[in-house]
């Protein structure tokens, strides 16, 4: 397959330079070189900037509430065990609203890859301050500085031992493309934590202030993605040098092998019951 074949037609809604293009080229390339056609997935999103992506390419889509996406993402996988099932979103959307959520998808393990555009701002509604702000940083809801520490999404999955835990950055689609491979391959819950920039609403975490402090784990020293100590502490590090790559990866049993109901027929291959469906549909008259 080729990414082309993954193209929408719908205009696109982005501002000129915003890192949710280099995410969405990096998406259709993971995609293409797997060989999942857009049939093949199943994309679950919510609501913000990000969260527009799977519109903008073409597979199976379920745009639901503000920081509801992984519940419905799990539950599509459970569904449909066939899906390759992604669910996107912002760091608002997933670490705020959704946070609740975010720490049920760790604990289960499902079978589902989480990719989550980190810009530091919500860029919707126009600029005020995420979970993922800096302290001291200056937004339109934070006038005087944000006066809270960054919430830290990937030390916290590593420390609540997920599945698969990695931090790409959108400006280097290759190696962010190889990331959304592995997370898709990874045999459970697989976050992958994009560090991207907002040109319009965060003037401090911009593409250059990016591109001159990432680099790649594991390019001039080895890194060992099954060591959880040292994975946390890499997570962990920011400032002059930030970390790209796979931080942690862990085998344990995806919450949809080990369920109660394993070896049923999945509720996408069951024949509806007639009966049921019109009990159902009277309920909405």
């Amino acid at each position: 397959m080729k990414p082309q074949e993954f193209n929408s037609t719908d205009p696109i809604a982005w501002c000129p330079g915003c890192g949710n293009f280099g995410i969405r080229e990096a998406v259709k390339l993971a995609l293409s070189e797997l060989g999942i056609a857009p049939w093949q997935t199943c994309f679950v999103s919510g609501i913000g900037q990000a969260p527009k992506l799977p519109h903008y390419i073409t597979c199976n889509l379920f745009n639901g509430l503000h920081g509801r996406t992984l519940p419905v993402a799990i539950g599509a996988k459970l569904a449909n065990p066939e899906l390759v099932v992604i669910a996107e979103g912002g760091d608002g959307d997933g670490y705020a609203e959704g946070a609740n959520h975010f720490l049920a998808a760790l604990r289960r393990n499902a079978d589902i890859t989480y990719l989550v555009h980190d810009n530091q701002i919500y860029g919707l509604t126009k600029g005020q301050t995420s979970p993922t702000s800096e302290m001291g940083m200056v937004t339109r809801s934070t006038p005087w500085g944000v006066i809270m520490p960054a919430f830290n999404a990937p030390a916290l999955a590593i420390a609540l031992d997920a599945g698969f835990v990695a931090r790409g950055f959108a400006g280097n689609v290759p190696h962010l493309a190889g990331l959304i491979q592995q997370a898709i391959r990874h045999p459970g819950f697989a976050l992958v934590d994009i560090l991207q920039p907002c040109v319009s609403f965060n003037k401090v975490n911009t593409a250059k202030w990016y591109r001159h402090r990432v680099y790649e784990l594991g390019k001039d020293e080895p890194h060992d993605p099954t060591d959880r100590r040292r994975a946390f502490f890499k997570a962990r590090e920011w400032g002059d040098r930030i970390p790209i790559g796979v931080l942690y990866r862990s085998e344990r049993r995806p919450y949809d092998i080990a369920r109660a109901t394993h070896g049923t027929t999945p509720l996408a291959a069951r024949e509806p019951d007639p009966a049921v469906i019109t009990r159902l549909t009277e309920r909405f008259r």
